[in-house]
């Protein structure tokens, strides 16, 4: 099934033609049918003498209402472009003709409506006007038929031309990840909430749970309907109104996307290449204030120019666009800009989820230029290069490439050595990837880190783990892959809960050594019972702990290793011979007092050791 988008001036007879070929009135609102103008979209179907099934979707030609028309135009397969004989070509004409040239719709036919109204000569040079306008755009070489709503002329003639067109037209790839973005939200007595839209990107099935983005709400698909007749399944390409429940109508606004839940993220930067049109007012200036609109959704925006200090008419720029609300758009969304009164340019979305970049800068550029234009591996890489490591599911969906066509990829530049695949030999889902360029300048970073933690603290083993995951802005599911290939490689020495270099190696000087013996001479005094003020530094005793020459229960209470030993063999032996303690029995056993056996308790249930039961203390299962 194929998408149809009307085009056009206001009272060049859009719907009138559209009813024509459909026999469906597209204007839905009353206040459309009062005035005879069409001020939203409107939808009909027909099936073309091909036997091809298309959907057409309606827009309003008024300059006021140019946002409604974006709404709908930003999935068709092929534009229907209407003229009217005697007026030819308008402002809203070019201005229709430019958002289709910005949003690349190569597809596209001309109807010469209202043909009866004029003769031979004046129907001749509308054509050869609307031949004039087309230079130049993507439509381009359309073909350009003269059409009367009102007598039947040439109506035949448009159909079989629009199911040629679309017979080479090739269905929409299935790429798994549905999106429906949301051009009406409604409800219908008894069924609850139903939107509608054109299924892009992959299928919906009856049942399924959807989740709407930016909202985040999920719920479930109640029923399909396309054309009015109900569907159990839809593939990409369709119109489709969908009855969602688990949520109301008013809750969802135009521009929501319904997706499957969990890898649609919307975005409030995208980087992209910028085109203002030949027929744009003014040059656009860096940090212009501009309106987005992207396929049904529509937001204000800041324009940063990257690659250009002003944008003139007709020319091309990199620019970095910040968004007012987040918006849900993948790699290859085409996008149009706006100001308050027309149509400035547009482009398409390179990098959806994009770092922020000074402008004129070397490589932030380069890596764009080869996003955009690189082959597959390039775009991978690029994607893998901006954004350190990813697991394979993340780095499909930032290059808007199946996770199919990601693992292939990645298993070849891992095969030619530009990339690194953590978590095993073959790229499967979670499987992390580092570019080689990246994995190298993470040792440097984890190298540059350890040295400066040991140099800080040359008395301690090492760094804390979860510390070393922090500077480095890792996430948790990632660092132990990480860590183990560091550790294969040599980079770095993983001992328990620290991490530290291979050349690092604690040594207590002469001095340090003998307050060492000080103090544990002082901890065996009086073993179960330590004194507490002992003159000792932080890191001192921490080279203690880490050499297990002491154990640290709590901040204040110390026992010397051999001291630790025999308490815990005196406590699991009572626990084994008696089934419990208590913390007045252990205070019996040790001879000792609450300060000392009340934390001692605490950390053997910390080690996994005991298990608190109320007030007594039993052996875990594995003691």
């Amino acid at each position: 099934m194929h998408v149809v988008g009307t085009a056009g001036h206001v009272d060049h007879g859009k719907s009138t033609l559209i009813e024509a070929l459909t026999g469906i009135n597209p204007d839905r609102l009353p206040q459309e049918k009062e005035r005879g103008m069409t001020i939203d979209l409107g939808f009909a179907w027909l099936t073309l003498p091909t036997g091809q099934e298309i959907s057409i979707v309606d827009v309003p030609g008024h300059e006021r209402f140019v946002r409604n028309m974006l709404a709908g135009v930003g999935a068709i397969d092929l534009a229907l472009l209407v003229v009217a004989a005697d007026e030819g070509v308008m402002p809203q004409t070019r201005e229709h003709l430019a958002i289709l040239d910005l949003l690349k719709i190569k597809r596209g036919l001309v109807a010469i409506t209202k043909a009866d109204l004029v003769d031979e000569e004046f129907l001749e040079l509308a054509t050869v006007e609307t031949e004039e306008a087309l230079r130049g755009t993507a439509l381009e070489g359309a073909p350009l038929k003269a059409v009367s709503a009102r007598t039947g002329q040439g109506l035949q003639d448009l159909l079989e031309e629009m199911g040629r067109i679309l017979s080479s037209a090739s269905p929409r790839q299935d790429l798994g990840r549905p999106r429906l973005p949301v051009d009406r939200s409604f409800t219908v007595a008894g069924f609850g909430a139903v939107v509608t839209g054109t299924l892009i990107d992959g299928s919906l099935s009856v049942g399924q749970e959807v989740e709407l983005v930016p909202s985040g709400r999920r719920c479930r698909i109640r029923g399909l309907q396309t054309h009015r007749r109900k569907v159990e399944t839809a593939d990409p390409g369709r119109r489709l109104a969908v009855n969602l429940s688990g949520v109301s109508y008013d809750e969802i606004r135009r521009g929501e996307t319904v997706t499957a839940p969990r890898w649609l993220k919307p975005t409030t930067m995208i980087d992209a290449k910028v085109r203002l049109i030949s027929d744009a007012p003014r040059p656009m200036k860096h940090n212009a204030r501009v309106t987005f609109h992207a396929l049904a959704s529509e937001t204000a925006a800041r324009a940063r120019l990257l690659s250009a200090r002003e944008l003139l008419p007709g020319e091309e720029a990199w620019a970095q666009i910040h968004l007012a609300e987040p918006v849900p758009l993948v790699k290859g969304d085409f996008f149009v800009i706006r100001s308050t009164e027309t149509t400035l340019g547009g482009g398409a979305v390179v990098d959806p989820f994009p770092r922020r970049h000074r402008p004129f800068a070397a490589a932030a550029l380069e890596s764009l230029a080869a996003m955009e234009k690189g082959s597959l591996e390039d775009l991978v890489l690029g994607a893998v290069n901006r954004w350190g490591p990813c697991d394979l599911t993340a780095l499909s969906r930032r290059s808007n490439l199946t996770l199919s066509d990601v693992q292939t990829i990645v298993s070849k530049l891992a095969a030619t050595g530009d990339a690194l695949l953590l978590g095993g030999s073959k790229a499967r889902a979670n499987s992390v990837v580092y570019s080689a360029h990246g994995w190298e300048g993470l040792k440097n970073r984890v190298e540059a880190i350890l040295n400066e933690s040991h140099q800080q603290f040359p008395l301690r083993r090492g760094m804390p783990k979860e510390e070393l995951r922090s500077r480095l802005g890792l996430t948790a599911g990632v660092f132990p892959q990480i860590l183990a290939r560091l550790a294969e490689e040599g980079a770095m020495v993983e001992e328990g809960s620290l991490a530290r270099s291979q050349r690092h190696k604690t040594t207590l000087s002469p001095e340090q050594e003998r307050q060492a013996q000080e103090y544990l001479t002082a901890l065996e005094s009086e073993p179960f019972s330590p004194p507490t003020d002992a003159r000792i530094t932080k890191e001192l005793l921490a080279a203690l702990v880490d050499d297990n020459r002491v154990v640290k229960v709590a901040e204040s209470v110390v026992f010397s290793a051999s001291a630790y030993r025999q308490m815990v063999e005196a406590i699991t032996g009572h626990i084994r011979q008696n089934g419990s303690v208590t913390v007045a029995e252990a205070r019996t056993l040790l001879n000792s007092s609450r300060k000392y056996v009340l934390p001692l308790l605490e950390w053997l249930d910390q080690q996994r050791i005991t298990r608190r039961v109320g007030d007594q203390r039993t052996l875990r299962q594995s003691q």
